[in-house]
This record gives structure tokens, C-alpha cells and sequence, in this order.
């Protein structure tokens, strides 16, 4: 028979070892764990990443916090095709280039709020973000004559206290389901199969304004998508009316 106590006293630095390992271990799966993190995200204040929708309809998003290099080309473009889109822009960049933005607004685009000068929004206070998101507004509003309803986190970066001060400002924070990666030099041809691949009924997908190749690989993208039967509709056009619910993906979704 085995003594304990001996046992214990001799590989006592292995079983203490051992039992930290299983510690450890049972951290790890339950930080991991699908059904809990899904529980845990439910409580959380989530921007809206895309919508569940029975129809084919898509929505094309455009950032704008620095260049203006091909701005007037992507507006050519969607106006080729007849189709508008939504523009996230920083208030900064409307004082830079405000012909531009009432170029975007005059052409059916919708210009939203992408902040005033593309801070780390989880470093702020709820008060300094609503000043930061207003004065934004303001610069938009007094070019285009329309204030923004949505918003988009600078850096894609949000968390609780973020969303919940954009929420108190009856603005909707949108995020995206399907990132382009334009801002990381992709080919055109790269960018369309990255896009297309992931579609699906109420996608949001990311573009930049001043990205290489987006302006190559943007009339691929559009014929490919009206070739399959879908829409391309601004994204306060594809946003759910009425009471819905975000689940834990981001998706918005009907009560």
C-alpha cells in the first residue's frame, strides 16, 4: 500500500505543479468556452455589424480620415452604376476638404460621423465623447445640411461605455462584417475575392477613401454583387426599423 504522507512529501513539487497546469487549463476553457462567451457577450454594448436580412441587399461603407486621393473617382464610379453608399468621415477632414464631402452629399451619399479628429474613443469619458462626436456633426451638418445618425468608432475600436454614449445621442454605431483590407495595399483583384467571398444577405463592408486599389477593384465588386441579384443600398438603408435585438455576433436581428 502506498503511503501518502511519503508519496505526498516526495513528488510534492510535481503534484503542486500538476495542479497548477489543471488550473490553468480550466481558465483557459472557460475564458473559451463558445457558450460562455456568447452569455457574456450578450450583456455587452455591441455596434451593429451587420443585419439580418431575408433580402440580397448589401451596404458599401467608405472611411475618410486622411487623403482625398481618389474621393471624386469613387464618387464617378458609384454614379456609373446608380448606386449610393455611406461615407464615415472625421471632422477634420471636412475642414480639409469640405468641396468634397457636398460632392459626396450632392451625389446621394450618405456622409456619417467617424469623429472629430479619429481619437482612441475607450480613453475618453462619456461626456468628451459626446462633445467629440457633436462638434463632428456640426462640421458635417453645416456643409451638407444633414446631421449624421450613425457613427462609426475611429480604429473600429469601441467598448461598453463607448457605444453607450453614442446610444445616448440617438445615433446607431456601426461597425462592419466584411473588411476589404484596401488600407493594407491589396491587390484589386485581392480585395474583390476577399469581398465577395464572405457576402451574404445584409453585409456591411469596409472600404477607405484614399486605399491603392480600391478604386480598381470597386466595378468588379458591383457587377459581381448586381450579377447575383443583390442590392447596394446606403446602410441606414439596410438597418432593421422598429424593436431588434444585437446578438452576440453584432448581428442586428429583428424581435
Amino acid at each position: 500500500m502506498i503511503d501518502i504522507r511519503k508519496f505526498t512529501q516526495k513528488h510534492g513539487r510535481l503534484l503542486s505543479g500538476l495542479g497548477l497546469a489543471i488550473i490553468v487549463a480550466l481558465i483557459f476553457w472557460t475564458v473559451n468556452n463558445p457558450a460562455i462567451v456568447g452569455a457574456s457577450a450578450t450583456k455587452r454594448q455591441l455596434p451593429v455589424y451587420c443585419v439580418q436580412r431575408d433580402d440580397k441587399v448589401v451596404a458599401l461603407s467608405f472611411d475618410a480620415a486622411w487623403g482625398n486621393e481618389d474621393t471624386q473617382q469613387l464618387i464617378d464610379i458609384l454614379n456609373k452604376y446608380k448606386i449610393n453608399t455611406t461615407f464615415f468621415v472625421v471632422g477634420d477632414w471636412v475642414d480639409k476638404y469640405p468641396e468634397s464631402v457636398k460632392a459626396l452629399a450632392d451625389a446621394g451619399n450618405e456622409v456619417m460621423n467617424h469623429s472629430l479628429n479619429h481619437a482612441h474613443f475607450s480613453r475618453l469619458s462619456e461626456d468628451e465623447i459626446v462633445a467629440d462626436v457633436t462638434a463632428c456633426n456640426e462640421k458635417i451638418a453645416a456643409v451638407t445640411g444633414v446631421t449624421p445618425t450613425l457613427f462609426r468608432c475611429p480604429y473600429g475600436e469601441y467598448d461598453d461605455h463607448v457605444i453607450q454614449a453614442v446610444s445616448s445621442m440617438g445615433m446607431t454605431a456601426v461597425q462592419w462584417n466584411i473588411d476589404s483590407l484596401d488600407w493594407k495595399g491589396l491587390s484589386a483583384s485581392d480585395i474583390q475575392k476577399r469581398v465577395l467571398k464572405n457576402i451574404e444577405p445584409g453585409s456591411i463592408i469596409l472600404f477607405h477613401n484614399a486605399a491603392e486599389n480600391t478604386p480598381e477593384a470597386l466595378p468588379g465588386i458591383i457587377e459581381s454583387l448586381i450579377a447575383d441579384g443583390y442590392k447596394i443600398v446606403p446602410i441606414s438603408q439596410i438597418l432593421l426599423a422598429g424593436d431588434y435585438v444585437i446578438d452576440n455576433s453584432g448581428r442586428q436581428c429583428p424581435k
